[in-house]
């Protein structure tokens, strides 16, 4: 039986220059590969020791990129190690098999949404009503299924998030502030349940899993065992639950740590 590990990218496995964390005197940083580029830049990193135990994991285990991000942005990233069989994207909206979305997945999806939850159209709305042009860079949409807003954060209104947050509950849907990206999700919208599908396809009996945000929370408490870096929204929150464990490390050496605890657990079965 294979084992899936579920991982979310951006901030837990790689980083952006500005997320590093790189708190140690500059002779004794990790060597670095970078894994993204967009328009010609240099975007996101891993340490190489990350990049050797990531190519170790696709050898040993079914590894499962698991991102917010659309397809477009997901297939920017070049990962080391094996091409990955399965991909979630879209924070589950897209199911992705050897690179190609399953329509199956999608439509069943899209059908789920439209049962519970407030149409799209009707967030987009509030959130260009009520959000400052102070503070917003950016008003974006993802794959129809869900809008995001890039932010000034030293601006941001703190109060604003949390009345946001209480507005789209009543609507079926969740807000996360991950960086300078203020995310409104539908509820249903979750990296969990593919990663279920991910695992009935499989026929996986074990499922490892690690994020740093809220919209990860859903996948930790559906994995059988996972973990959260020293950063972000979880560890702001010092959110837990049986069966994750919170990890000390913080950017791009908590990315490192959390490939070691897969392997471990992997090699340890």
């Amino acid at each position: 039986m294979p084992v899936i590990v579920a991982s979310d990218l951006d901030r837990t496995l790689i980083y952006s220059a500005a997320a590093l964390a790189l708190t140690m005197p500059d002779a004794r940083a990790p060597r670095l590969l970078c894994v993204e580029v967009h328009e010609s830049r240099p975007l996101s990193y891993l340490t190489e020791t990350a990049a050797q135990l990531l190519t170790e994991l696709g050898d040993e285990a079914l590894f499962v990129p698991t991102t917010t991000r659309t397809r477009k942005q997901y297939q920017r990233i070049n990962l080391p190690g094996p091409p990955p069989t399965y991909a979630i994207c879209a924070n589950g909206g897209h199911l992705l098999v050897d690179g190609v979305s399953d329509r199956d997945w999608h439509a069943r999806v899209q059908a789920r949404l439209a049962d519970e939850c407030a149409p799209l159209s009707e967030i987009q709305d509030h959130l260009l009503r009520t959000a400052d042009p102070v503070w917003v860079r950016k008003h974006r949409t993802a794959e129809d299924l869900f809008a995001y807003l890039v932010v000034e954060r030293e601006l941001l209104r703190e109060e604003w998030v949390k009345e946001l947050g209480e507005w789209a509950e009543n609507r079926g849907w969740t807000v996360s502030l991950q960086g300078r990206k203020i995310y409104a999700v539908p509820k249903p919208l979750t990296k969990s349940a593919a990663m279920r599908e991910v695992a009935r396809r499989s026929g996986a009996d074990l499922t490892l899993a690690a994020g740093d945000s809220l919209l990860d929370a859903d996948l930790l408490l559906a994995a059988d065992l996972g973990w959260r870096p020293g950063h972000g929204e979880l560890a702001e929150a010092s959110w837990t639950a049986p069966g994750v464990r919170a990890l000390p490390e913080r950017g791009v050496l908590a990315g490192e740590r959390v490939l070691r605890e897969f392997l471990r657990t992997v090699r340890s079965r």
